[in-house]
């Protein structure tokens, strides 16, 4: 019963930290849930859940990693081999000897072998830690992928070198050829086992499938087993059940592109299964962490044999020297590559991703399971030497990389803010058309054959109220250039449109009569443009009021230039596909320096394509009772993908809370008017 508590307990937390997270989101989630463990711990009757490294192992690690290799892509891994196999085995190995024998010099009450075994422990970085900061700080993607495919590498290295320092620790025996014969052995035998035994897990899937076992919840199952199987049996070999993992990702990746046999409905429900599997042991993990630290730093805070200000500054120094190591390091590959004009690392990193890099490699819950991995005693049966303090140091390393990263990082990442009034105008419309276009991939989602028109309509809606926005941001900027450019896309467009309807002339697929009066409209909206008065305006209204006239002439029975009836929608045929063509050529001399202005005119021509698209539906004044409750729901899964971008936004440092404030006021307006319309209509 007291497990089950704990379980929920910090299932609990686990909710409470996203929540927290959403109102402090310049605080990482993971030193929120770290607190939060904290909290539990040190309450009275709070959780006391020991930590069972091997259990730890397979019951965390296995499945995030497995879940990294699965995700992580293998042509970046392989364009990064050289760097990341220099960060997760090279940088390991110096770890261990510069930082092991600094913490021997150090404390020498610490045996070198224990030293060496407390730097092997804290040298791996931890992927789940660096994904959960990246998600909140903008890491460049060439350095969030080489951090990643660090994590996944490293992770093997340390505990491996780990493992021998702790055996020479125990027994006083240490051979190094032996050690590095063992080395590959566990690292390439891990890596085999795993991708073979993954090879046969998924040809097992498929000969099920074949044989007309389709039923998803056993290929889930089958699914969720694969992590722990590849970590049990690989360990159980003698090899490395981390390496097996992350091969077994890599290797369900590769399958999973090459078959096509898995159902959408396995694909859709294995989605959705694994991100709730992945959010929750993410936050166990840190959780976990948090639990343990109170326990952990009571032992040598209160034991009067140490200096309380003395460890610390130790677990500092070692901090430090991990930093500066892992600079140095980082510094001297670019250096050799750029003077080796290798690939693309002919230029050698600046100093800004210099420390990027070295303060991205953030210590985790891995750091300390290895820690409590150590033994109580030696082969001798005395005492294993300062394992509380080793122990101890781990922890206070592992919170101090997650506060300087947390800290450091986003000022290192952080955009330059706008200068004046008119470049904070201009950057609040480009967030808010931002926040509508993730409105408009939302509501494209909860596209079905059902709300097929009400989806074209809301769409419709969206898309002209962002081009009213960059109609405003046209308009401020005033500049002669611009509309001289605007200008003559425009009358380019418009020739497009004169070339594309003579044409299907002279193809036979419209009538003279219909190309006469389409060719005087054009000519009309040229005039328009010549005098350039209004023209957006005058250019809509006057295609929507010929169409209505022509209808209320057809009801009326009074003569009309334009035929009633089909005639009707042959017209509109014709104007939907020049707006086509008139886009297609648009493309085509869109550059840079004309960027903004062919997007207002592809804006333009878009929304007149969803008016039209739906225009036999409004002009005819039909009201359907579905339709408009379809609408209503699409207008508000809009309007909280809007909120939800806006969060997202904030939390990623792309806007300040003054911006996320006003977009937020923006979205508030726009959804008081379009409750008010709902009501009425």
């Amino acid at each position: 019963m007291e497990v089950l508590l704990a379980v929920l307990v910090m299932l609990v937390l686990i909710g409470v930290s996203h929540v927290l997270g959403r109102y402090v989101p310049f605080i990482p989630v993971p030193l929120i849930q770290i607190a939060l463990g904290v909290a539990v711990a040190v309450v009275p009757s709070g959780i006391h859940l020991p930590l069972s490294p091997e259990l730890f192992f397979v019951l965390f690690i296995a499945p995030l990693l497995y879940n990294d290799g699965k995700h992580t892509p293998r042509d970046e891994l392989w364009r990064l081999r050289a760097p990341i196999l220099l960060l997760a085995v090279g940088l390991v190995f110096i770890t261990v000897f510069v930082v092991g024998y600094a913490i021997h010099w150090m404390i020498p009450s610490i045996p070198l072998p224990a030293a060496f075994g407390l730097a092997a422990i804290l040298s791996p970085t931890d992927a789940v830690a660096v994904s959960s900061l990246a998600g909140r700080i903008r890491i460049p993607k060439s350095l969030m992928r080489l951090l990643e495919g660090e994590a996944l590498m490293n992770d093997a290295s340390g505990l491996v070198a780990f493992k021998f320092a702790m055996a020479a620790a125990v027994t006083g025996v240490f051979s190094l050829p032996q050690a590095t014969f063992s080395f590959f052995l566990i690292s390439i035998g891990g890596l085999v086992v795993g991708a073979v035994l993954a090879f046969l897990i998924t040809w097992l899937r498929m000969v099920l499938r074949r044989s007309g076992m389709e039923d998803v919840t056993m290929h889930m199952l089958l699914q969720i087993l694969t992590p722990f199987l590849l970590y049990l049996i690989a360990e159980e070999l003698g090899m490395s059940g981390i390496l097996a993992a992350v091969a077994g990702g890599i290797v369900h990746a590769v399958e999973s592109d090459r078959s096509e046999a898995a159902t959408m409905k396995l694909k859709v429900v294995s989605s959705s299964t694994w991100s709730v599997i992945l959010f929750i042991l993410n936050g166990l993990v840190f959780v976990i962490l948090g639990l343990q630290i109170p326990d952990v730093s009571k032992i040598i805070l209160n034991d009067p044999a140490f200096n309380n200000f003395e460890v610390i500054g130790y677990a500092i120094l070692i901090f430090l020297m991990l930093i500066v190591l892992r600079f140095l390091w980082t510094f001297a590959f670019t250096r050799v590559e750029r003077l080796r004009g290798t690939g693309a690392e002919k230029k050698s990193l600046g100093f800004k991703m210099l420390v990027m890099t070295s303060f991205s490699g953030v210590r985790g819950a891995v750091t300390l399971a290895g820690a409590f991995s150590i033994p109580f005693v030696l082969n001798s049966g005395e005492a294993f030497p300062q394992r509380n303090l080793i122990i101890f140091l781990a922890a206070t390393v592992i919170l101090l990389s997650l506060i300087a990263a947390s800290v450091l990082l986003p000022l290192l990442t952080r955009k330059q803010g706008a200068k004046n009034e008119t470049e904070k105008e201009s950057l609040e419309q480009q967030f808010q058309i931002k926040v509508l276009s993730e409105a408009i991939k939302a509501i494209h989602q909860e596209r079905t054959e059902e709300n097929d028109t009400a989806v074209t309509s809301v769409i419709a809606d969206y898309k002209k109220l962002i081009l009213q926005i960059r109609m405003i941001t046209a308009s401020r900027k005033n500049e002669a250039p611009s509309r001289k450019k605007e200008n003559e896309l425009r009358l380019m467009a418009l020739q497009e449109e004169r070339e594309y309807a003579r044409r299907l002339l002279e193809k036979g697929e419209i009538t003279r009569e219909h190309a006469n009066q389409f060719f005087k409209t054009l000519d009309q909206v040229e005039l328009i443009l010549a005098n350039r008065f209004h023209l957006w305006k005058m250019m809509g209204k006057l295609f929507l009021r010929r169409f209505q006239a022509m209808f209320r002439a057809a009801e009326s029975g009074r003569p009309t230039l334009l035929p009633a009836g089909g005639d009707f929608n042959a017209l509109r045929n014709i104007k939907m596909q020049t707006c086509e063509a008139a886009i297609h050529e648009v493309r085509k001399v869109r550059c840079e320096d004309n960027e903004q202005e062919a997007l207002g005119v592809i804006a333009y021509y878009n929304s007149m394509l969803d008016r039209l698209a739906r225009f036999p539906l409004t002009a005819r004044g039909i009201k359907d009772e579905r339709y408009e409750e379809q609408k209503k729901e699409l207008h508000w899964v809009g309007i909280q993908a809007e909120r939800d971008e806006v969060q997202s936004l904030y939390e990623q440092g792309e806007i300040t809370r003054e911006m996320a404030g006003k977009l937020r006021g923006f979205i508030r307006e726009r959804e008081a008017s379009t409750f008010e319309a709902d009501e009425i209509g």
